[in-house]
């Protein structure tokens, strides 16, 4: 997974896109790579602004309306000849919310991984949690070796990280999780004294990782 950290990322959009939106008085939404959509909006879009900008009103005594003013204090906007350049770190919170139904996994609080938006793969990580397997272990897994993007805000001193997972192969990311959590509870009942006898909901999970 690619990690694009608002921290230090920049994101790049078209002016002409830019202002077609704006102008257009309809809800419409930025993606982390630059891309312009309308509503509705797909189920795999990553957004780091939704909203709509109402029109100038003709009594304004300001009828000027700077494009570093357009979408609000929390982001920061240049102009650089045919392209707005974007910084979206202060709207981290606006885009949790943007994203957040959206995502595979939301890694944004101090509790951790809690389940995954997939049914499937929220399955594995409900049976594999009997051996004291974490969400966050098939993460890992994810992080390093699935294609997605890892939305988040890291910082190094002093530290600081919240993400949303999204993957972009969901089927390789099922594969990936089911035959990781099998050889990790292959392992423990072989060598865990703690799983030599297994309780009844441990040889559910087994019986579904199809080990016994």
């Amino acid at each position: 997974m690619k990690k694009f950290n608002l921290f230090k990322e920049i994101i790049v959009v078209q002016r002409a896109d830019f202002m077609q939106a704006i102008n257009s008085s309809k809800h419409f939404a930025i993606s982390y790579d630059g891309k312009i959509a309308y509503e509705p909006f797909e189920a795999n879009l990553i957004s780091i602004y939704e909203g709509s900008i109402p029109p100038v009103s003709p009594l304004s005594t300001n009828l000027a309306r700077p494009i570093a003013e357009m979408l609000g204090s929390n982001y920061r906007l240049v102009e650089d000849d045919d392209r707005i350049l974007i910084k979206a770190t202060p709207a981290w919170q606006s885009i949790i919310g943007f994203n957040r139904n959206r995502s595979l996994y939301d890694d944004t609080s101090g509790d951790g991984i809690a389940e995954f938006s997939d049914k499937t793969l929220e399955t594995i990580g409900w049976h594999a949690t009997e051996f004291n397997i974490q969400y966050r272990d098939i993460v890992d897994q994810f992080e390093e070796k699935i294609e997605g993007i890892l939305i988040c805000i890291e910082q190094e001193e002093p530290y600081q990280f919240s993400g949303l997972g999204f993957l972009f192969d969901m089927e390789a990311a099922q594969k990936l999780a089911f035959d990781y959590c099998t050889n990790i509870i292959k392992d423990k009942m072989a060598n865990d004294p703690d799983f030599a006898t297994l309780s009844s909901d441990e040889k559910e999970a087994a019986e579904y990782f199809k080990i016994v």
